[in-house]
Order: C-alpha cells, then sequence, then structure tokens
C-alpha cells in the first residue's frame, strides 16, 4: 500500500497566504441568547458569509491557483450536491479558466443556479443511481480535464483548513470546537489547524444521524461505505470518507457525534430569529451537536464552524414555518 503525503499546518498557513484578498475573512459572531443557553462563550465561524455562500471557495481556490498553464487552458472538472460546485465555478471564472461540473438531479434549484451563474457547464446525474466519481474521471479523461473532489485532494484539505485557522487566530485556544462532516475536508483541514493553534481543544465531527459512516469509520479503524443518506442536510450526504480525509480525522479528532434533521431545523430557526442570519441545514451540524452537549460545556469556550448558507428561499420559509 502507498504511503500518502498528507497536508500539514503548513500547507494550510501557505493556502491562507494563497486565497488571501480574494477569499473573505469572515466574521467570528456571538450571541448572548446563545452563551445563556449553554451557560459558556459560544463563537460562531460564519463561513454562510463567504464568497458564494460558503466555505467551499476556501479549498477551491487554493487548489485552482495552483494549476499549470497548460491544466488552465484545459479546464477543470468537479463533482458536487451544490457548495463545493458553486465554488469551484467561481474560482475558474476568478482564474479564467473552463468549468465542468456534476450535479445530482436533485441538488437545491438555488446552488444549480449559482454555478451555472458563475459560468460552470453543468452535468446532471441520479445520485441513488450513477456514481459521480466514476462521471468525473470519465470527463476528465476524456477532455483532458483535471478533477477536483469535493474533499478527498491536500489542497482542498489545506485550503478548508483556512477557515478554522482564522477561527483562532480571533479566539485565542477553545475548549471545544465543533465542526460539520461530509466527506471530511472541512473537517481534516480544521483538524491541521486546531492541533496547532489550540492543541488542547476537543474537536468534534458532526454529521446526520441517517448517514454516520464518519462516525462508523472512526469508531472502527477503517472507511466504511453507507448508500446515500436521506437527510435534509444535502453537503453531508457522502458515502465516505476519503484516503486522505480519514487518517488526519483519526489521528486528530476527538469524535464523530450526530444530530437529527429535527435538530437541525431547530438551529436554522435560532440562527434566523435570535442572529438574523441564513444558515442551510449542513451549517448547522455543529451547532445542533453542541446544543445536545451543552451540559458538559458550561463555562468553556467553545467554537462552531458554520459552514453555509446556500438555501432556497421556498425551503427556508418551509423549515421557518414548522
Amino acid at each position: 500500500m502507498t504511503t500518502l503525503d498528507l497536508p500539514t499546518y503548513d500547507d494550510v498557513a501557505q493556502a491562507a497566504r494563497r486565497i488571501a484578498g480574494t477569499a473573505n475573512r469572515t466574521p467570528v459572531l456571538t450571541s448572548r441568547t446563545a452563551n445563556e443557553e449553554f451557560d459558556a462563550q459560544v463563537f460562531f465561524k460564519c463561513e454562510n458569509m463567504q464568497r458564494m455562500g460558503a466555505f467551499k471557495f476556501r479549498g477551491a481556490y487554493n487548489a485552482l491557483s495552483k494549476f499549470t498553464l497548460e491544466q488552465r487552458q484545459a479546464g477543470v472538472v468537479a463533482f458536487s450536491s451544490g457548495n463545493h460546485a458553486q465554488a469551484i465555478a467561481l474560482a475558474a471564472k476568478l482564474l479564467n479558466m473552463p468549468a465542468t461540473i456534476v450535479m445530482p438531479h436533485d441538488a437545491p434549484a438555488a446552488k444549480v443556479a449559482a454555478t451555472e451563474g458563475y459560468g460552470g457547464k453543468v452535468v446532471i446525474y441520479d445520485r441513488y443511481k450513477e456514481d459521480r466519481e466514476q462521471i468525473g474521471r470519465e470527463l476528465a479523461h476524456k477532455h483532458g480535464l483535471t478533477l477536483i473532489p469535493p474533499y478527498d485532494h491536500p489542497d482542498v484539505i489545506a485550503g478548508q483548513g483556512t477557515a478554522a485557522k482564522e477561527l483562532f487566530e480571533e479566539t485565542g485556544p477553545l475548549d471545544a470546537f465543533f465542526v460539520c462532516l461530509g466527506g471530511g475536508g472541512l473537517l481534516a483541514g480544521s483538524a491541521l489547524s486546531t492541533r496547532a493553534l489550540s492543541p488542547r481543544c476537543r474537536l468534534y465531527g458532526v454529521e446526520p444521524e441517517s448517514g454516520n459512516d464518519g462516525q462508523q469509520s472512526f469508531r472502527s479503524g477503517a472507511i466504511v461505505h453507507i448508500e446515500t443518506p436521506k437527510t435534509i442536510a444535502d453537503g453531508a450526504q457522502t458515502q465516505h470518507l476519503g484516503q486522505y480525509t480519514f487518517p488526519i480525522i483519526r489521528r486528530d479528532v476527538d469524535d464523530i457525534q450526530t444530530v437529527s434533521d429535527d435538530e437541525l431545523v431547530q438551529c436554522i430557526r435560532f440562527f434566523a430569529e435570535r442572529m438574523k442570519i441564513v444558515v442551510e441545514p449542513t451549517g448547522c451540524l455543529g451547532f445542533a451537536a453542541a446544543r445536545r452537549m451543552k451540559d458538559k460545556l458550561k463555562g468553556k469556550r467553545v467554537g462552531i464552524l458554520v459552514s453555509g448558507g446556500n438555501i432556497d428561499l421556498a425551503r427556508l420559509s418551509g423549515f421557518l414555518a414548522r
């Protein structure tokens, strides 16, 4: 078996310099209501205010900015349920290269429209019957494109880790940090920053209950593959962790938690009503898990990474009306 060259915190630091001035340095917000509920200090790193509305822009821009001239001329191909799609399309536009994006037939309409609006060529597939990774590889081979997966790539992981880097630079060391988990790019990158900047912080990955492949993998010691989970957290409908993300998560993360869709809806309402911000279901995973554990967090300094805010307004209004 080939030993992988895993990214390190130094790669995160280099990515931060590479994306500086292009990616937003997103705000860290607090809420007196949340602090009172937890009897703790809670810090929300708001990647819903990132360019294209999610943390994914960090990894996409970092990866594409390292392309050779030949790669830029040929273009990039990616597969995504929405946020990586938009991130790759926008990064490609900024770097003046063509982008082809493989998206599921049931991807949120707003995410498809935004991807096309950034200039991405969208190829639709059925996530329950077809293999997006195979489609991406075939397109790359046929057209000479460079495939950038949504999470399992060293440059993507390093780019995603810059969000946690910024958080710790602003807050200082934390006692606990909650990060949403799909394929593991954000969690793996966050783990690199956490162990470098706040080594004693307990780091938790958070998945939907119906899609706990990461939790199973973490506890068994081997990557577990599951069927596509049915959950409102469309950004976490992944089937397995990656060969790069899993070893970092297993080494540096303290535990993987799960939450229900109903808990995500409650968090969507909290963000909208109390903090006046729009957060998509996947972006609520960390907050939902922290709420479950709040009795253990009293008096602590708690970080929560809000991963994105890309949600159809009709869908948002439906959640708020529940």
